[in-house]
């Protein structure tokens, strides 16, 4: 089973603005897929990172620069 990767920058996205771009892009995603995003360190990845989380998916950091972090998204299964 292979999974497709999809990629989003929302650095320099304001809140609640990134959360949108995030749940529009995962949207248009199967369950088995992974979305890598960029944000903004602080409360858009705090923000963001609380939102998906309470949806159901898994967030692991992948990079994490001095002003920016990119998630890696993947829905949890039960």
């Amino acid at each position: 089973m292979t999974s497709n990767f999809s990629f989003i920058d929302l650095k320099s996205i304001p809140c609640p603005l990134n959360v949108v771009k995030c749940k529009l892009a995962l949207e248009k995603l199967s369950k088995k897929d992974i979305l890598l995003v960029d944000l903004d360190k602080g409360e858009p990845e705090v923000m963001v990172k609380q939102t998906l989380e309470n949806m159901g998916y898994k967030l692991d950091i992948v990079k994490s620069d001095k002003d920016w972090i990119r998630f890696k998204v993947m829905y949890e299964l039960n």
